[in-house]
């Protein structure tokens, strides 16, 4: 794989790519790229430690690193994910191991902690001199949704490269040139939350206009009473579980093929509790962005009446408002059912 090759696997970050590239020129020690996951900042972050792995070498060698590296396979890629729900301390004492340890292969070692934005105050302080001050032949490469109030420091010592939610026409035209007939295509872009990984399950996804449907009649179907809300809340959950289909078709899929490994090395239990823990953490991001995509189908039903003669507009207003508030409440993991079924309870009836 040659270099331009290698930054072609990023879709739709042309200014995340264009910083990466020329920081590869002359990297310093750490990097932090901040956005949402699937909008490519793990296939960015592959590609930046690949261009840094190979340097110049444009020869066998040189592609074989960026291969290697894109495909989150080399052995100078240490790619780090916390196991639960926070990035712990013991965690980071493992990256500060890893901090420290020669390169095996090539001239530099890239240490990757995915969701970095979930490690505790305390794991974070005890990372900041070594992600301030690594062995020189180490770069962090550190990504996360967001930067919390106590990495603001850590956040301080490294390049920021951003990487926003992608624009769904540009989901769309990767799922065309992927074989996507072009309605479906505008249709998943739409509902996949700026990620092209959720897309790409979604593509899959039967029902997915089955489920924009139900949320568009939400504001249609209340009438100020619990009796609607109960029902609404109840089928829109239902939805959502009955989203979690291609994904549970695909963890079934990962799991047969760990226990395929297993028997094949004689091991037991190999690699079956991390995997457990990232699919059940996956299911719980799928169920969030099932919940944006509804919650921005309603705020979009509400906006068509928020003009200024429409008899509705204060109302479609404060709606939005509304459903604005409770999609920010996501980050908190609120109960899912009990957030419905406040806002449901506070949105007006719409013709």
């Amino acid at each position: 794989m040659n270099e331009e090759e290698l930054w072609a696997t990023v879709v739709g970050q042309a200014e995340a790519v264009r910083v990466l590239q020329a920081a590869a020129q002359a990297p310093v020690h750490a990097y932090l790229l901040v956005g949402p996951e699937g909008a490519g900042r793990l296939t960015a972050a592959r590609a930046f430690a690949g261009s840094l792995l190979a340097g110049q070498d444009e020869g066998p060698e040189g592609l074989r690193h960026r291969r290697l590296a894109a495909a989150g396979k080399h052995a100078d890629l240490v790619e780090i994910v916390p196991q639960g729900r926070a990035l712990l301390v013991a965690e980071a004492e493992g990256i500060i191991v890893e901090g420290s340890r020669s390169p095996v292969e090539a001239q530099r070692k890239i240490v990757m902690v995915d969701r970095f934005h979930t490690a505790e105050p305390e794991a974070a302080a005890s990372l900041l001199k070594t992600i301030e001050e690594p062995p020189p032949t180490v770069v962090f490469v550190l990504l996360a949704d967001e930067v919390p109030d106590h990495q603001i420091t850590i956040s301080s010592r490294c390049v920021r490269v951003d990487l926003p939610a992608l624009d769904a026409e540009v989901i769309a035209e990767v799922l065309v040139a992927e074989g996507v007939e072009g309605e479906r295509a505008l249709l998943v872009g739409e509902a996949s939350a700026g990620s092209l990984t959720r897309a790409r399950l979604l593509v899959s996804d039967p029902a997915i206009s089955n489920r924009q449907e139900a949320w568009r009649s939400v504001p249609r179907r209340l009438d100020g009473t619990g009796a609607a809300v109960a029902v609404l809340v109840a089928e829109v959950r239902d939805l959502i579980s009955d989203a979690e289909g291609p994904l549970v078709a695909q963890h079934k899929q990962e799991l047969n093929d760990l226990v395929e490994r297993e028997e094949s090395l004689g091991l037991r239990g190999a690699g079956r509790r991390d995997l457990v823990t990232r699919q059940k953490r996956e299911v719980r991001r799928l169920r969030d962005d099932e919940l944006r995509f509804g919650l921005a189908t309603l705020a979009r039903g509400y906006l068509g009446h928020a003009q200024k003669d429409d008899p509705l507009a204060e109302r479609a207003l404060a709606a939005t408002a509304l459903i604005t508030e409770a999609t920010g409440e996501l980050v908190r993991n609120p109960n899912e059912a009990l957030m419905l079924q406040a806002l449901f309870l506070d949105l007006p009836s719409l013709p």
